[in-house]
């Protein structure tokens, strides 16, 4: 969120500072780059740069100065312990660096190289500093789950002529082999390296030294001076380093991969660019380092906002993953080397902490994804409403213009259930309060609101305003629950309210007292259906280095800035989370939390949903859109979402069209807007435009059933929500790079959104030879590769897999709160066999009874063999699922449809007409076989290229009861009753 000027300051020298600062936040036609650093400028990244070349020159004669003191070998209860050592040119004393493997029942592996002098703290700090001497080590406590250290005490240990060889994981499948010198680790599975650490010998732990001398006039400086290792100066600030030059360094390979994926968040495409040069790639390395890079451009390996350090590389029969889990300013560069087969080769930086890097190997994206939610937790299940749409726009400026958005909606027929308040609605940016003049009765909208089931959103930023009268920010001193500067004293900098000071969530005492603020007899106004966004927690400060903290501040702890960065928006969100939970909504039920974030990093997907920040309204960044969000997915945060119309900049109709018809894919679904935006309410844009917007809603909400399933599956394995061509069809080599189409969970829906001006058809990519059927006219695409699609404005380009059940709600409604009592559709989209299976999760959509048993889960099965339709329980608590299905024993399954329906049965009759049969047979789930008295509809195929489509009405079938439909005598001819 960006605006043109900031609210005056209380502070003295407020407006001097403010006016500086004008030129920066005004918006621009594109992000400064200017204001961002380079790996060039980065001295961190520059130095370990400098080594890859000298390394990798063949003149150099490099070999890597680490190895294995084999006498400190020890294998332990799953851990393998060492010491590292270290040679320095010039220095008879090497630098030892303790090496833990750990190796995890799951088949992951966690390898930690740490530096003994800094753990004992035998290192002397420049200046006065009070910060940490340790690397630091805590980054597991927030991207980690509690209880993820499962370990695999059966690990196989054989150590062989300086090379030591570990077998592990699930039926002793995976190997880890350890060579001593030079140090590095392959690993194996069945027989073949798909993973080395250290591969070429990049390895470098930046060892604590004494910062030298100045040299005299004329002298040359000493190689120990290292380029920007001591202090730092970009953009009029000067980063003083106490611990001076500390940086991490792995190269890690992937043998016989040429794609690797992951690493969120960049806008660029799913499947990662080489980064050294050459056409076609890009000059810089992946950067990560949570940033405000406002108007981003896309196509470019430039920080955003959040990033996750996950990285995937997958290949035809092998998906294999690397976590490296530090939270410091880290870059990643790519390489790939072709000869009989291509090797993905990786270099990864971070300027400090401690080096610690998880290995998964796989073999499948959904194993492979299981892990790694195994270690960093599943995505949360969200409270139903957050998966349906959102309108939000900075800003609604009053109660009376939220009160007719509200009605401008329901008098236009377009369903929404949340709408969003952005920093104008409090009183002069102060959080935790309303403005008096706009907003008098803020309890009142709440319940107008409230009415038809939706909610309110409102924003609150780590910042807090600086300024007399104002119990919070006195609150945050007298508590001494702030970021501290290098010296010690709170912070100060600027962001919205002008002068601020920022929580320090990483403080246990801080998250408390949030918590404490949003209680509703504190946070007058707010009420049940009040929920919270988190934005600029990078966190964002307009007059600090790269729009951020300087490095040199100090967190809970005394831990540097730099070494936490990338988590500190994840911490602010996890107060905010808590602080949701905590609140006492009545009737004796814990109300699950919605929040979203802008900054995040691996972890976060426990605790709400992200979106990828302050995009443009053109046509580059809805394309982009997409790419990032299937990227979120499959680093484990798939609740993610892109503004949708653009936030800066006014679409066109057109564009503005197309974006809802793609936002409508997204699984967090929120249209945005900027302050000086043309107001772009779906209303507003005349027709067929409004027509063509609200029917494209519509249809997500309508499908609102399999996305909640989608989501369920993905809160339990880890599966994205949305998911890329390689994720659905991992063998289906042509499409390991798109990314310009997706599946929606577990439905067969293959969507390819339209994302040019101008453009009426499309290409969609098959990666088999199923059928597949337009999910409008029901035509058939067949055959692998490329097949064209007619995409009108008024079309969106969606097929349906054969193989399939799609479960649906049919109704329209003003919310999805409003549709909870109404029955299901499902429709089965038969394959070339006949057979079709779904699933169907459903749960109250608000507490969290489910965790006690409180939900329905079934498996739908159609045996085109057996001609049946059966509904089988899931559940895994036989007495939970019966008290849950007594409690929605009103909802039903009112209506099915069969797509493709002569695949299974002979409709001549029916389509002869000769046929109006009624009476189907059905086995209940007390296993009585009765007549079931449905009506049928039948609409026969146009031709040779479109499907059938049989319709079973009024079904009346109860979704939480096992049941079997025996479809034999759909096709028979009229007869009298008792002779069917």
């Amino acid at each position: 969120m960006r605006v043109s000027a900031l609210s005056p300051s209380n502070s003295a020298g407020g407006l001097t500072i403010l006016l500086l600062l004008l030129d920066f936040i005004t918006p621009a036609a594109t992000v400064k780059h200017e204001n961002f650093k380079t790996c060039s400028q980065s001295g961190f990244c520059r130095r370990n740069r400098a080594f890859a070349d000298h390394a990798l020159t063949p003149e150099s004669n490099w070999v890597s100065p680490y190895e294995i003191k084999e006498n400190t070998v020890l294998l332990q209860n799953g851990i393998l312990s060492a010491e590292i050592l270290k040679t320095v040119p010039g220095q008879t004393e090497k630098v030892v660096l303790p090496l833990n493997i750990n190796f995890q029942k799951n088949g992951a592996v966690r390898v930690t190289i740490d530096e003994l002098k800094r753990t004992k703290g035998d290192i002397v700090l420049r200046g006065e500093s009070k910060a940490r001497k340790e690397r630091y080590n805590e980054a597991e406590r927030w991207a980690l789950i509690p209880d993820w250290d499962v370990r695999d005490d059966k690990v196989v240990y054989d150590n062989q002529k300086g090379q030591i060889t570990l077998t592990f994981g699930p039926e002793l499948k995976y190997k880890a082999i350890v060579t001593v010198y030079p140090f590095n680790i392959k690993f194996e599975r069945d027989g073949e390296t798909h993973v080395v650490l250290n591969d070429r010998g990049l390895m470098n732990v930046e060892h604590w030294r004494a910062q030298p001398a100045e040299p005299e006039e004329g002298k040359e400086k000493s190689p120990e001076d290292l380029d920007g290792g001591w202090d730092e100066t970009f953009g009029g600030n000067t980063d003083t380093k106490p611990r001076g030059p500390e940086a991490v360094s792995m190269d890690i390979s992937f043998p016989g991969y040429d794609h690797v994926f992951g690493i969120p968040s960049h806008a660029t495409s799913l499947s990662l660019k080489t980064t050294r040069g050459g056409e076609g790639a890009y000059e810089e390395p992946y950067r990560l380092y949570n940033a405000d890079v406002f108007e981003y451009i896309v196509d470019s390996p430039m920080t955003l906002y959040g990033s996750i350090p996950f990285m995937q590389a997958h290949r035809k029969g092998s998906s294999v993953g690397v976590l490296w889990l530090n939270a410091a300013e880290t870059w990643v560069d790519v390489v790939k080397e072709k000869k009989t087969k291509t090797d993905t080769k990786t270099h990864w930086v971070s300027e400090s902490g401690q080096l610690d890097v998880w290995v998964f190997l796989g073999p499948t994206p959904q194993t492979l994804y299981k892990a790694y939610g195994e270690l960093t937790g599943f995505t949360k299940m969200p409270p139903s409403f957050a998966i349906a749409y959102h309108q939000c726009r900075w800003n609604y400026v009053s109660e009376d213009d939220v009160k007719d958005v509200d009605r401008k909606f329901d008098k236009h027929d377009i369903p929404y259930d949340v709408i969003w308040l952005d920093i104008e609605y409090t009183d002069g940016k102060r959080y935790f309060t309303f403005d008096p003049l706009t907003f008098k009765e803020p309890e009142k909208m709440m319940k107008n609101i409230d009415k038809a089931e939706r909610k309110v959103v409102l924003i609150i930023d780590p910042h807090i305003k600086n300024t007399e009268n104002y119990p919070v920010v006195e609150e945050l001193k007298s508590k001494d629950l702030a970021v501290k500067d290098k010296s010690g004293d709170i912070y100060e900098g600027w962001c919205w309210p002008g002068s601020s000071h920022w929580i320090d969530a990483f403080n246990p005492a801080a998250i408390e007292w949030w918590k404490s603020l949003f209680k509703f007899d504190r946070f007058k106004g707010t009420a049940k259906n009040t929920y919270i966004w988190n934005d600029m927690n990078e966190p964002s400060v307009f007059n600090g280095p790269e729009t951020t903290m300087p490095k040199d501040n100090l967190h809970f702890g005394n831990w540097e800035h730099r070494d936490l960065h990338n988590l500190n928006g994840m911490t602010f969100m996890n107060a905010t989370h808590q602080a949701l939970e905590a609140r006492d909504v009545g009737k004796g039920k814990t109300q699950r939390s919605f929040v979203l974030t802008r900054a995040f990093f691996a972890g976060a997907q426990r605790l709400g949903a992200m979106w990828t920040g302050d995009n443009e309204a053109k046509w580059e960044h809805l394309q982009a859109s997409l790419p990032m969000l299937l990227s979120q997915g499959i680093a484990g945060f798939p609740f993610s979402g892109a503004d949708v119309g653009g936030f800066f900049g006014n679409p066109s109709k057109e564009l503005l069209t197309r974006w809802y018809q793609s936002g409508i894919w997204y699984p967090f679904f929120r249209a945005h807007a900027h302050i000086d935006a043309k107001r772009r309410e779906p209303y507003l844009t005349g027709e067929p435009y409004t027509s063509i917007i609200r029917d494209a809603i519509r249809l997500r909400y309508a499908l609102l059933p399999a996305w909640y399933t989608a989501f369920h599956r993905a809160s339990k394995d880890g599966m994205p929500i949305i998911r890329p061509n390689f994720v659905a069809h991992p063998d289906d080599e042509e499409g390991f790079a798109i990314d310009d189409q997706a599946y929606i969970g577990d439905t067969g829906l293959l969507v390819k959104p339209v994302v040019g001006e101008g453009v009426d058809k499309v290409d969609i990519h098959l990666a088999d030879d199923e059928i597949y059927y337009d999910y409008w006219t029901h035509k058939i695409y067949q055959g692998k590769g490329k097949k064209e699609y007619s995409a009108p404005l008024e079309k969106i380009p969606l097929l349906m897999r054969g193989g399939h059940i799609i479960p649906r709600r049919d109704r329209p409604r003003r919310s999805s709160g409003l549709m909870k009592h109404d029955p299901f559709t499902l429709v089965l989209v038969l394959n070339k066999r006949g057979h079709a299976m779904g699933w169907l999760y459903h749960d109250d959509g608000e507490s969290f009874d489910y965790k006690q048993g409180a939900y329905i889960h079934r498996q739908f099965m159609y045996n085109g063999s057996r001609k049946t339709l059966s509904s089988r329980d899931l559940h895994k608590d036989r007495a939970a699922a019966e008290t849950y299905k007594k409690a929605a024993s009103a909802l039903q399954i009112e209506k099915i449809v069969i797509v493709g329906a002569s695949n299974s049965l002979d409709t001549s009759a029916l389509a002869e007409g000769r046929s109006k049969a009624k009476a189907i047979l059905v086995e209940d789930d007390n296993g009585k076989v009765k007549e079931w008295h449905a009506s049928l509809g039948y609409t026969a195929a146009v031709d040779k290229d479109h499907g059938d489509v049989l319709v079973i009405k009024n079904a009346k079938l109860k979704i939480g009861n096992d049941w079997t439909i025996y479809l034999e005598q759909v096709g028979a001819e009229d007869k009298p009753k008792d002779e069917l």
